[in-house]
């Protein structure tokens, strides 16, 4: 069994399956993915809740409404006016481009959207990765910071080499195409991340602690 593979299996065991993405429809876990930059999830579940309790968490509602109004109904997930114009670049994108329609991009690669989603202003590699993961069910592993930390200690890969491609590429690579398992594994590691992979970590007392890390 690689490293890779026991990582999973160990963390599937201690925390077990993690349901994600949170979210109702595509679109509503597409705008939670925006609004999940330098927050944390709490914040988001308010701002989504806004939206859903003003009946405009719909893409032809959120393209009509006004940024100002807008950037009032996320204000609880932090830099209101900054996401604001995020989700407005993507709604642009959604609407002018695509209908509206997220299941109109069935049809298309995800090699392609992945390069229209990162043309979009203000949607990075992790943002885009997440859409294709969590809403259209694309088998893209996502890469965060809890990724990074983890591969580190774990000498999966260098800290000098540690940028995002080689980093999804070595998880990819070492993984079956398959959006459920990409899926549950990067949920896994957001939860191992969270509870001991910290800035500063909880080793003897992670479920990884028994395979060899960096000290």
């Amino acid at each position: 069994m690689s490293k890779i593979h026991e990582i999973y299996s160990v963390l599937f065991k201690s925390y077990g399956p993690q349901h994600w993405w949170p979210g109702d429809t595509p679109f509503e876990i597409a705008v939670g993915a925006i609004l999940t930059q330098n927050t944390n999830w709490k914040n988001v579940e308010k701002a989504i809740n806004n939206l859903k309790a003003a009946c405009v968490l719909e893409p032809a509602a959120l393209y009509d409404l006004p940024i100002p109004k807008l950037a009032e109904y996320i204000k609880p997930a932090g830099y209101f006016n900054i996401k604001a114009g995020r989700l407005k670049n993507f709604l642009n994108w959604l609407c002018d481009s695509h209908s509206g329609d997220l299941a109109s991009l069935e049809k298309i690669s995800t090699s392609t959207l992945r390069e229209e989603l990162l043309a979009v202003k203000g949607i990075g590699p992790e943002t885009a990765d997440s859409i294709l993961l969590y809403a259209l069910n694309r088998p893209v592993f996502v890469v965060d910071t809890y990724t990074a930390r983890l591969a580190v200690r774990h000498n999966l890969i260098d800290e000098s080499s540690c940028n995002y491609h080689e980093l999804q590429d070595i998880f990819a690579s070492s993984l079956d195409r398959d959006q459920k398992l990409f899926n549950e594994f990067h949920a896994l590691i957001v939860c191992v991340g969270k509870d001991y992979c910290r800035p500063r970590p909880l080793c003897d007392l992670c479920p990884l602690s028994h395979l060899p890390r960096n000290t």
